[in-house]
């Protein structure tokens, strides 16, 4: 049939209905399936139509582009189409925006249809349909969409894009999702406006809210911006449906600190959503043997988050560090993260090092602002979980006290923290607590113990089992540190240091049961305290150390322990000198073959540091 250039062909947006289609005018579709009397045509995603076979010109096939006369919309709302060939035409697209819903709003809409724009999250391809998690402005949610079981839908729609997306809400296995009739990636304008929207909004909602220190203090008080800072970024992770991945020292004061921000963490993510496994793929706690993000470390981490990405459509994640990532032992493995776009943030109270800053994007340091070490991770990752989540503020309130026991804080701090809870944990129970932690995390090495933790902290409210089990890991660990020192305590030496120093050492390589507990470095820590009681109000230094390594305990011995790490590797050439800790507590590791020159070194450097007077 011959046409005119004043022929115009009408595109139905996705959210066109019956109200905006007319007799005798000419559509785009798509052929949907053919039957024996005709062929069905989609118009829109709301509006299909039947060609009767009469009607036909050409064969197609499903999926084809069709062109169609509408001649007749019946009273029941079937539209019976007619086949057209246009050579030529003009194209005009009908858009029919639709109220938007929020995601946010679904929960009060099942069985409803709805539309919404939102920014694509995750795309994870199941054997059935394809799984997209949606953000907006007031939430987030799943979508599923099927084309055929295993098959990819809507191709063309990218993690990180700005989607309209129409369907119905529903309720599968206990939780909510939205069946999708239609999704169509906006571009231009339309993503920028939707994508300027939610982005304004998620920055404003994940701004925390202005709430008190549970303690007073000046270093926490002058932290509190970088911390807001820290809780805004991991909000906003949860917001936006990034992964989290957590990883801290595997001593009680990192345990205290990763726990308060997961109990934030997933608090918040299980108000934010109704899929109550989002908890267990976005977020994961690890920890990391040494105070320091060892390659090791950041390898899992990025072959894991490698995998999720690629078979599961996850964002890359987001890495936080506690109780370690301040010094220059982490860069070899936040470098290997730079090199996969990850955002990093520190938490920490080891002396820091300056370089490290340029590959976080925010840093929580007592030093920072004239503080020390006395300030552990466990305070300052329980403020900081408080401004994550406040919520969460009564459940870890005593945190922060068993960490500052753990670490053997002397910070006034401590007593604060400790003073608080007083009315349900003595000191002597946050000490059993420290040590049960210490005891768990032993046996479950790279382990989280997720579970286990919760209730040797009692985070699920079980304060019967949580005496019962303290107890018991207290017993044991005890049995075991006993068995540590009657093995060890007959072979420490001592010497009188040039400033009056007491030095210990004790190979607890050969003089200590290995693989069990206490390790090298709590071992060493158990001898320094009783040969701390047997020495009141003098300096003491102990040196626990083993074919490669050294650890240090001191008690009124003022030395910079990473700055004679630093001076060592400088001076002793060949020795792989490499270590670091806080100012009175660290480690070092050297190669085998220099470790004469390297403890040598170390006992010299000591011996110069000043005292404190009694």
């Amino acid at each position: 049939m011959a046409n005119t250039e004043d022929t115009v062909v009408y595109a139905l947006g996705p959210n066109c209905g019956i109200e905006d289609v007319e007799e005798g005018k000419i559509y785009a579709g798509t052929v949907q399936g053919f039957a024996n009397f005709g062929t069905f045509v989609q118009l829109s995603a709301r509006l299909k139509g039947l060609v009767h076979k009469s009607n036909i010109l050409q064969s197609h096939e499903e999926k084809d582009q069709i062109f169609v006369k509408i001649i007749n919309i019946r009273n029941n709302g079937n539209i019976d189409l007619a086949e057209m060939i246009p050579e030529v035409f003009r194209l005009e697209t009908i858009t029919r925006r639709a109220h938007v819903t929020k995601l946010g709003e679904i929960q009060s809409l099942v069985g409803r249809n709805v539309t919404f724009e939102a920014e694509v999250a995750q795309v994870k391809q199941t054997s059935g349909p394809t799984i997209f998690t949606l953000v907006d402005e007031s939430g987030s949610g799943n979508a599923a969409a099927f084309v055929e079981a295993g098959v990819r839908a809507y191709p063309e729609v990218e993690l990180g894009g700005v989607v309209c997306v129409s369907g119905e809400v529903m309720r599968r296995q206990n939780q909510l999702q939205i069946e999708v009739s239609s999704m169509e990636a906006l571009t231009g304008d339309d993503a920028k406006t939707v994508h300027d929207r939610i982005e304004a909004a998620l920055d404003a909602r994940a701004e925390p809210e202005d709430i008190p220190l549970l303690v007073e203090s000046d270093v926490l008080t002058q932290l509190q911006p970088e911390m807001k800072k820290v809780a805004k970024l991991i909000r906003r992770a949860v917001f936006e449906a990034q992964p989290i991945i957590l990883r801290h020292h595997a001593d009680a004061d990192g345990i205290c600190a990763a726990a308060a921000v997961e109990q934030a963490v997933i608090s918040l993510m299980r108000e934010e959503g109704d899929d109550l496994d989002t908890a267990y793929y976005l977020f994961k706690r690890s920890p990391s043997k040494a105070p320091f993000y060892e390659v090791e470390d950041i390898t899992r981490d990025l072959d894991f988050a490698l995998k999720d990405h690629e078979r599961f459509g996850q964002k890359m994640p987001l890495i936080v560090l506690m109780d370690n990532g301040s010094t220059e032992e982490d860069l070899p493995s936040m470098k290997m993260a730079q090199v996969y776009g990850l955002s990093m943030i520190v938490v920490d109270h080891h002396h820091p090092d300056a370089i490290v800053d340029e590959y976080v994007i925010a840093h929580v340091n007592p030093y920072h602002v004239g503080g020390d070490f006395g300030v552990t991770a466990g305070m300052l990752g329980t403020e900081v979980a408080r401004l994550i989540n406040p919520k969460v503020s009564d459940l870890i309130r005593h945190l922060p006290a068993v960490a500052g026991v753990g670490d053997r804080s002397e910070a006034q701090e401590r007593q604060r923290y400790l003073d608080l809870v007083a009315d349900e944990y003595s000191e002597d129970a946050c000490k059993d607590i420290a040590l049960a932690l210490d005891y768990e995390q032993f046996w479950l090495r790279f382990n989280d113990g997720r579970e286990l933790v919760k209730d040797i902290l009692n985070l699920k409210g079980n304060r019967a089992l949580q005496t019962r089990y303290v107890s018991l890991l207290v017993e044991q660990a005890n049995e075991a540190i006993e068995d540590q020192m009657a093995a060890s305590m007959p072979h420490v030496t001592e010497e009188i240091l040039p400033n009056g120093a007491h030095l210990f050492r004790i190979d607890v390589e050969i003089f200590a049961h290995r693989f069990t507990f206490p390790p090298p470095g709590k071992t060493s820590g158990e001898i320094h305290d009783r040969l701390c009681r047997q020495h009141p109000g003098e300096p003491v230094v102990t040196l626990g150390f083993g074919p490669d390594f050294a650890v240090l305990r001191s008690r009124g011995v003022l030395m910079n322990i990473p700055k004679m790490v630093r001076e060592l590797r400088e001076e002793i050439n060949g020795g792989g000198i490499s270590g670091g800790g806080h100012l009175v507590v660290g480690s070092i590791k050297f190669v085998e073959g220099m470790r004469e020159a390297a403890l040598s070194g170390l006992v010299e450097k000591i011996g110069l540091a000043d005292v404190e007077k009694a």
